[in-house]
């Protein structure tokens, strides 16, 4: 069964969280927020899994947050979280994949 191609705010969605995850820094950081899992890691934590810290983490972090990619929320008065936003992360998985092997001949390849 072939698919509709996504429309043009996916594909503005999908690059701009592609172009966020350039970095080997910022994928580090996504990665290590996958791992620790919904309840997210203190910005400070998350620096020393990382070896990324201030400024730079910051940076990086504001950066996941604008693609959509991570959460920050604040707690208490000093402790700022950081939690990888999962529904997004699925979404870009599944926009890659959502196609696949759409346009082969070989219907034994497809995807799902």
């Amino acid at each position: 069964m072939k698919m509709d191609l996504p429309n043009p705010l996916d594909l503005t969605r999908a690059a701009a969280a592609f172009a966020a995850l350039g970095s080997e820094q910022r994928l580090s950081v996504l990665r290590t927020l996958v791992r620790a899992g919904p309840e997210g890691l203190s910005i400070g934590t998350l620096g020393e899994r990382t070896g990324v810290t201030g400024s730079t983490l910051t940076h990086h972090v504001k950066i996941l947050a604008s693609a959509g990619l991570v959460t920050q929320a604040r707690q208490g008065r000093s402790i700022i979280c950081a939690a990888v936003a999962f529904d997004e992360v699925q979404d870009l998985a599944d926009f890659l994949l959502t196609e696949c092997c759409a346009d082969s001949t070989d219907t034994d390849q497809e995807y799902g």
